[in-house]
């Protein structure tokens, strides 16, 4: 996972994103990979419960 951080208390799932780094172009090149789960995952805790995470902005 590329600055991606989860953590499951109880029933909620939270997910913290650092908005500021940037990991590059994404494969169409329209849009900056900010985080990613590079598919999907897993949560923290639970193999029964998959998530599948993209954060980006426009280039």
């Amino acid at each position: 996972m590329k600055n991606v951080e989860m953590a499951l208390e109880g029933d909620i799932l939270t997910i913290k994103v650092d908005v500021t780094k940037e990991f590059g172009l994404s494969s169409s090149g329209k849009t900056i990979i900010i985080a990613s789960t590079e598919g999907n995952q897993s949560i923290p805790g639970s193999d029964k419960v998959k998530i599948g995470l993209n954060v980006y902005k426009k280039k």
